[in-house]
């Protein structure tokens, strides 16, 4: 026979008040504890894949971004070394589209100033 919620001393009230009605619904809905040992537990949902960073340098010719989180990759410091630009340049603005929308026309046919200063010659 199996104890009842009220023969535990140990427990605090709350927790024997919750026995009890556990023990109410098994009696009304006529759930056997075997039952209840016969079932598995619910899996836990998998955890929640970070958004990923919103880009916070692009570079205007070429569309690549940087979210300045690791290291500088390497489109930027060639752009920053190689190519001329600023970092002011190359900073996405905050109402600027996501990544993943289509990079703006103007940038697209940016040339940038490497392109102007080899065209002085």
């Amino acid at each position: 026979m199996h104890s009842r919620p009220t023969d535990n001393q140990d427990w605090p009230p709350e927790k024997i008040a919750a026995a009890r009605t556990i023990q109410r619904l098994m009696e009304f809905w006529q759930i056997k504890p075997s039952e209840l040992a016969s079932r598995r537990a619910p899996e836990a949902a998998p955890p929640a894949v970070p958004a990923p960073a919103r880009p916070r340098y692009r570079h205007p010719v070429s569309g690549e971004t940087w979210d300045g989180q690791g290291s500088q990759p390497p489109w930027l410091r060639q752009a920053l070394l190689k190519e001329g630009y600023l970092v002011e340049e190359l900073r996405v603005a905050d109402d600027e589209p996501a990544a993943d929308a289509a990079p703006r026309a103007d940038a697209a046919n940016a040339a940038g100033p490497a392109a102007e200063a080899s065209s002085l010659g």
